[in-house]
């Protein structure tokens, strides 16, 4: 009877080695009109937190400016858009920018 000889090292590195993925992120400028105060803020945040792979959502109130980070999954229409901002109150503009950031090794 053989016996196969695997040595105890390489079975403990390989439990020992993290399990890294790569992933990109999605980040959405989005200019808006009726930002004017905090709660404005809040409003539009409540309404894309609920829209799947959104991550993150920055407002900055004296710019209009409303930017959203996701994975990169994350793609958004201009209708889909002015409904969202419609729904809170708010006048949806343009999406000023809509980058992809490269890829980074994640835990």
């Amino acid at each position: 009877m053989k016996k196969i000889f695997i040595p105890i090292v390489t079975v403990a590195l390989l439990g020992l080695v993290p399990g890294w993925a790569f992933s990109a992120e999605a980040i959405y400028k989005i200019r808006a009109d009726g930002l004017a105060c905090p709660y404005c803020a809040y409003g539009i945040e409540k309404k894309f937190m609920k829209v799947k792979n959104v991550k993150h959502v920055d407002i900055d109130l004296k710019a209009g400016m409303v930017v959203v980070t996701g994975d990169e999954k994350l793609k958004f229409t201009k209708p889909q858009l002015k409904t969202l901002f419609n729904d809170a109150g708010f006048t949806f503009r343009k999406i000023a920018s809509r980058e992809i950031r490269e890829q980074k090794p994640v835990k």
